[in-house]
């Protein structure tokens, strides 16, 4: 399995047409440009969010130019701490033209099989996958490309049962 990074990966915004779409699966994550807001957060330290900027630079170019980017974070309540600093990042994210939904992970339907081997999985325009890999330190490992048309038939059977299921985050309140 051939991995690409995550600047490789975000690349792929660059030339999406219409839709992205992220399904997002974890209670934490140990994303190296976050670390240190992350631990600043942690000590009640103010944050400038310059860190953020340029992703809500990109996500803002991306929607000026009609196209979507979505989000689904399906989290565990009550929310581990990761959780709950980025539910208060969420507005930056949905300011830059964002649309986040969050599902508590306890109304999945029972019998739903999560594609991917229950992987963090990136949608683009309904024809690629960038599925998310991690160690067993959560960390990520970069980020496999797959076009086979099952599984992205599959993605996207999930993901419009998960969007229609999930809550805005303007009317999510944990």
């Amino acid at each position: 399995m051939e991995l690409i990074s995550s600047a490789e990966r975000n690349r792929l915004f660059e030339t999406f047409e219409q839709d992205a779409f992220h399904l997002e699966l974890r209670d934490d994550y140990t994303v190296p440009n976050e670390e240190s807001p992350f631990t600043k957060w942690l000590s009640g330290e103010p944050d400038d969010l310059q860190w953020f900027e340029p992703w809500a630079r990109d996500m803002r170019r991306v929607t000026a130019d009609g196209r979507t980017v979505r989000r689904v974070r399906v989290v565990t309540q009550p929310h581990s701490p990761y959780i709950q600093w980025e539910h208060g990042l969420t507005d930056g994210n949905e300011e830059a033209g964002e649309d986040i939904r969050w599902l508590p992970r306890h109304l999945l339907p029972s019998d739903l099989h999560l594609p991917m081997g229950g992987s963090d999985w990136w949608l683009f325009d309904d024809r690629l996958l960038a599925v998310g890999h991690f160690d067993h330190e959560g960390r990520v490992l970069g980020s496999e490309l797959i076009e086979d048309a099952a599984a992205v038939q599959e993605c996207i059977r999930v993901r419009d049962l998960l969007w229609a299921m999930a809550i805005p985050h303007a009317e999510y309140k944990p």
